[in-house]
Parts: C-alpha cells; sequence; structure tokens
C-alpha cells in the first residue's frame, strides 16, 4: 500500500505569501491554507454525499475555531466532492479577510490537486 502523499504550495499576491500543505490518504484528504507561514486555523471537516448521482453535494462541519469559518466549510465541501474522499481544510488568515483571499485559496488548491504540475510533491 502506497503512503501519504505530500504536496506544498505557495503563491505572492500583494506582496504576501499564501501557502498550502496538502496531505492525501487512501480515504481522506488535510489541506493546510494560511497566510505568510504554515499554521492551523479554523478548520473544518466535509463527508461527500454518496446519494447524490452527481457527487456534488457534501456535507460539513467545524471542528475547531469560527474566524474563517465560511471559507474551511466551503473548501473542505469542494474538495470532499471533487476528490470523493473526507476533507479537512484548515483556513489561517493574519491580515486578510476571508472574501479578500478565497481567490488566492482557491488557486492553491488546484494546484495541489492536481490543477498544475506540482512541484514540491514527496511521499512520506
Amino acid at each position: 500500500m502506497d503512503r501519504a502523499n505530500v504536496v506544498k504550495e505557495e503563491i505572492t499576491e500583494h506582496e504576501t505569501r499564501f501557502l498550502a500543505v496538502y496531505v492525501e490518504a487512501k480515504n481522506s484528504c488535510l489541506i493546510l491554507l494560511s497566510e505568510n507561514e504554515d499554521k492551523l486555523g479554523t478548520m473544518a471537516i466535509a463527508v461527500p454525499k454518496t446519494n447524490d448521482p452527481r457527487g456534488l453535494a457534501a456535507s460539513s462541519s467545524v471542528l475547531v475555531g469560527n474566524k474563517n469559518e465560511i471559507s474551511a466549510r466551503m473548501f473542505s465541501e469542494y474538495v470532499a466532492a471533487k476528490k470523493g474522499k473526507i476533507a479537512m481544510v484548515s483556513v489561517y488568515l493574519d491580515k486578510f479577510t476571508e472574501m479578500q483571499a478565497q481567490a488566492f485559496f482557491k488557486r492553491l488548491i488546484e494546484k495541489v490537486l492536481g490543477g498544475e504540475k506540482e512541484k514540491n510533491t514527496e511521499k512520506i
């Protein structure tokens, strides 16, 4: 059996680094999204709904935090539906608001999910 896959990506917008750490196991995914440095923030978990024939619906809950719960839930539901696995997403923001950072984090999610070739991939 293969081990978990880990991908690290970052982008710079408005002179600020936005970071993503993605860990994918056989039945689940974890994404840490943060501003300037890797930190744990508001974390949500989502489970894909198996009874939706399109596989688009997911249900989510916030596990810890409340500052960025809209983004954490939205991104966890998106990843769960896209990957068909349990997804946990953490969102940590310092100076930017959720609305300001959502587009940056969406690009990072696409990069770590394979929308672009990963440059920082390691097996653990």
